[in-house]
């Protein structure tokens, strides 16, 4: 028998139609004599709600009392479908991310997963019941209710899932992973297999399907990890399996288009080159929790400086001056109304001919490309906002995903 654990998210469990619905399709896969878990986030627009809330008496992310308000959104959840998998005759108990012993560290709004004992799992399935536990949360060492963050109950899912040895299902309102987003492309066609780095690659660059801490966990642990939709009838979602890469069969030179809009790029002109003034940049920003892509270095007019540009989400901007106002570069740059399209696929690696796929697609639809930056897996170029839909559209032509197959 296959333990398995099922997570539902926002849209699928965003009215009690939607949450009967996932119930059916939990007790579909009961049936078929699979031992059945559940991990459920709140209902679409209830976070947003809840810190909508919190805000309105000057308390926001980061605030001890903002985690146990967002956290509500969750419980609910779980107990609603606790009660319609009732309906169904199963037997069915909710459980809160401290109840299951999920344990924290960081900050919170932030939190990570130190820790994951499950046995209150294992004993209500080991008694016939199917524990529907609310994601999104855990307990720090002196008891405070935690949340981990945006996306934090795909990895609460994995989490239990490893902690269990499951299978872990990822049931979501697209029917699994595809080349890049139906709703810019309807080429767009969904990928059978993928492999762990894709995904991860993928997700970090924009793609909202998985969340990349989870990504990351599931491919630390071995987890069998799988992407579905909650919207078809039980057992006709194909999905997207995510496994390792050494494991599927046929591989793709390219795999994906990513993106994400709204990015904004900070130059740092004559700024020290010695490493530790540059080391002094990062950790500022590491230490205020900004995420950094597309570092770009490269001399500067005068001996021993350096102009050093890197790119942030928007949302970022203001804290990260605030991070890097003690360098001593010359003069600060930034620019906002940005966009970084990405290329993923596991046969990029030391292929000239990636490269200048891109910048021929680009050059035909006249986007101008303000950055590269590349790794094994990836080819990412910043852009303007505006050439985002065009981007997308003439990359997955020009690396021939019109016509890929699952």
């Amino acid at each position: 028998m296959t333990t398995r654990v099922m997570k539902f998210g926002g849209t699928s469990v965003g009215s009690l139609e939607r949450i009967r619905s996932s119930a059916a399709i939990i007790a579909a896969e009961c049936a078929r004599g699979d031992s059945v878990a559940v991990v459920v986030s709140a209902m679409a627009g209830e976070t947003d709600r809840l810190l909508s809330l919190a805000g309105s008496l000057g308390f926001g992310l980061g605030d001890e009392e903002t985690d146990v308000v967002l956290s509500a959104g969750e419980q609910i959840s779980a107990a609603l479908m606790a009660m319609a998998l009732r309906e169904h005759g199963l037997t069915s108990r909710s459980f809160m991310g401290w109840q299951a012993r999920i344990r924290t560290d960081g900050p919170p709004g932030a939190a990570r997963i130190s820790g994951l004992d499950a046995s209150p799992i294992r004993t209500a399935l080991g008694e016939g019941c199917i524990p529907v536990m609310a994601g999104f949360q855990g307990a720090s060492v002196n008891e405070r209710l935690r949340t981990l963050g945006r996306g934090g109950t795909d990895l609460s899912a994995v989490a239990l899932a490893a902690a269990l040895s499951a299978h872990c299902d990822i049931y979501t309102d697209v029917d699994g992973v595809f080349t890049t987003d139906p709703r810019i492309e309807p080429k767009a066609r969904r990928i059978g297999k993928i492999s762990y780095d894709e995904m991860l690659e993928l997700a970090a660059q924009g793609a909202k399907v998985l969340q990349t801490r989870s990504a990351e966990f599931a491919k630390a642990r071995s987890v069998p990890l799988r992407v579905l939709s909650s919207f078809a009838e039980p057992g006709q979602s194909e999905g997207t399996m995510i496994m390792q890469a050494e494991d599927i069969a046929e591989r793709r030179i390219v795999s994906g288009i990513a993106y994400a809009r709204d990015q904004a790029r900070i130059a740092l002109r004559g700024i020290s080159a010695d490493s530790a003034a540059l080391a002094a940049v990062f950790g500022g920003l590491a230490e205020a929790d900004i995420g950094v892509d597309m570092i770009v270095q490269s001399p500067a007019s005068e001996t021993d400086r350096a102009n050093l540009e890197f790119t942030i989400d928007r949302r970022d901007l203001d804290r990260a001056l605030v991070c890097i106002g003690e360098s001593d570069a010359r003069d600060v740059l930034s620019e906002t109304g940005l966009a970084k399209v990405s290329v993923v696929g596991l046969g990029l690696n030391r292929r000239a001919d990636v490269a200048r796929i891109l910048y021929g697609a680009l050059g035909k639809q006249k986007i101008a490309i303000r950055t590269v930056a590349t790794s094994e897996i990836k080819i990412s170029a910043l852009i303007e906002n505006d050439g985002v839909e065009h981007a997308v559209r003439a990359l997955h032509a020009a690396y021939g995903l019109d016509g890929a197959d699952g």
